[in-house]
C-alpha cells in the first residue's frame, strides 16, 4: 500500500522503530492511545521531536521524564475536531476535497477493507474490533447486494 515498513505494536514496537531509523528516532510520532506508552514514545523521537496525540484510549495521564522532555527540546501536543467550530470543520471538509480526494481517486491513497459484513450480522462486526482481528476497515452493508459489489483489499 506505499509504506516502506509496518511494525506489530503488540511485539517490541520501539526495537523495530529504532531499528527502521537506524537507531535516529522519528521525528514526529501521532498517537491515539496515550496512557501508559507515552514515555516510550518520547523516548524514540529524536531531539526536537513532537509527540502529537489525537486521543486517550489507552489512558489519560501519564508519567514523563521531564528533564529529558526540557533537555531534548521535545514537543508534546494535541488536536481534536470534536470541540472545533463547524465554520472549521467545513474549511477542512474543503481542503480535504481539494487536497485529499484526488489522491484517492487516483488511487495514490486506497483504504483497506478487511471484511464486509452484513447489517444483520452487526454483532460479528463488533466481535471482529473487539478481538482486534481486523487490518483495515470494517464495512456494514445495508443491502447485501452491495456487499457483493464492495471491493475487498482496497482492489477494484
Amino acid at each position: 500500500m506505499g509504506a516502506q515498513a509496518a511494525v506489530d505494536y503488540r511485539g517490541p514496537w520501539d526495537e523495530a522503530i529504532r531499528a527502521l531509523t537506524g537507531g535516529d528516532g522519528a521525528d514526529v510520532i501521532l498517537d491515539g492511545q496515550a496512557g501508559p506508552n507515552t514515555q516510550r514514545q518520547l523516548d524514540l523521537l529524536k531531539d526536537d521531536g513532537r509527540l502529537v496525540f489525537i486521543a486517550s484510549h489507552q489512558g489519560v495521564t501519564a508519567e514523563v521524564n521531564i528533564r529529558a522532555l526540557v533537555r531534548r527540546r521535545l514537543t508534546i501536543t494535541g488536536s481534536t475536531l470534536r470541540p472545533r467550530p463547524s465554520s472549521y470543520k467545513g474549511r477542512l471538509a474543503k481542503d480535504l476535497i481539494a487536497e485529499v480526494w484526488p489522491l484517492i481517486e487516483d488511487r495514490r491513497i486506497i483504504t483497506r477493507i478487511h471484511q464486509v459484513v452484513p447489517f444483520l450480522d452487526v454483532q460479528e462486526a463488533h466481535r471482529i474490533l473487539d478481538e482486534n482481528r481486523q487490518i483495515g476497515k470494517v464495512v456494514l452493508a445495508i443491502d447485501p447486494m452491495l456487499a457483493e459489489a464492495v471491493p475487498v483489499s482496497g482492489k477494484r
